[in-house]
Order: C-alpha cells, then sequence, then structure tokens
C-alpha cells in the first residue's frame, strides 16, 4: 500500500521530527509512505471570513495539486466521522482488498480546508471533537496507521 499524508505547514518542532521519522521506519516493511508539506499562507490574528476563505483557497489549491488522481482521499476534519482504532484497521484493509493501494490522508492549516479539498474527499475522518495542533496531527496520524497494520496482520502492539 503506498499512503501519502499531505500536511500544510512546515513542521519545525524537533520532537515532532523525531517521532514522525521513527513511525515512517516503523511503518517500512508494511507500506510505502510520503509526507508532503505544501507552504502555508500567512494568516495574522484577526482576519475576515473573506480573508480566512482566500487563506483555505490557497492552501487547498497547493494541496489539490499533490493530490493523484486515482488516490482514495481521507481528509482530517473536526465534522468527520470518528473511528476506533479496529476500525480504521479494517477500512485500510477493505481499501487494500478492493484495490484501492493509494491513500491520501490530508491535514489542512490552521484555518482548516477549502470546500474544494472535502469535495475531493472520499472520507472524512475525526480524530476528536476537539481542534489540535496540525502538526502533531502528523504523528498521531503515522501511529494510528502503524497501529492499524499491527492490528491487521495480528501482531502485537495494540492494547
Amino acid at each position: 500500500m503506498k499512503i501519502t499524508i499531505i500536511s500544510v505547514g512546515k513542521l519545525k518542532e524537533k520532537y515532532l521530527k523525531q517521532g514522525i521519522q521513527e513511525y515512517e521506519k516503523r511503518l517500512g516493511p508494511y507500506a510505502s509512505i510520503d509526507l508532503i508539506e505544501v507552504p502555508d499562507e500567512k494568516a495574522p490574528e484577526n482576519l475576515s471570513e473573506a480573508q480566512m476563505e482566500e487563506v483555505r483557497q490557497k492552501e487547498g489549491e497547493r494541496i489539490l495539486a499533490k493530490v493523484n488522481p486515482d488516490a482514495h482521499v481521507v481528509t482530517l476534519e473536526i465534522e468527520g466521522k470518528m473511528l476506533t482504532s479496529e476500525k480504521l484497521a479494517k477500512e485500510l484493509d477493505q481499501l487494500a482488498t478492493y484495490g484501492k493501494s493509494k491513500v491520501t490522508f490530508i491535514i489542512g492549516g490552521s484555518l482548516g480546508l477549502s470546500d474544494e479539498v472535502m469535495n475531493r474527499s472520499d472520507f472524512a475522518l475525526s480524530f476528536s471533537k476537539m481542534t489540535l495542533p496540525h502538526q502533531l496531527m502528523r504523528l498521531v496520524l503515522l501511529e494510528q496507521i502503524y497501529r492499524a497494520f499491527r492490528i491487521n496482520r495480528g501482531e502485537p502492539y495494540h492494547k
């Protein structure tokens, strides 16, 4: 399986980079992982709704330019569907079984995703009703993907 994670913004925190590298290494035997960062737009604190939409639009164009046309796209959205680790594992297993071997996860920027990106999504996934830092989501997502592969193979890790 080829898994691509497209995220907005450059990861700066050393501890997050180290965690992500660890899970990339752990995932090596299970899947090909491609992490793509697209630049974020500068967004001062007090933007109007129109300005926020413009930021989402520009970031969305950058995201969509990186999406493989035949990829199964999963967007991370607060209003998406929440899954257990076991259910995520089952979903990934079913995608592979039915020939969807290219899966792209999309993590938006601080203002969220554009309508165009959400419309391209095949599945909206939520990890929480809480807002989480998009940089941290890369690590959390990779850990859950790793956990899913371990679950699907009946290997110890998931407890």
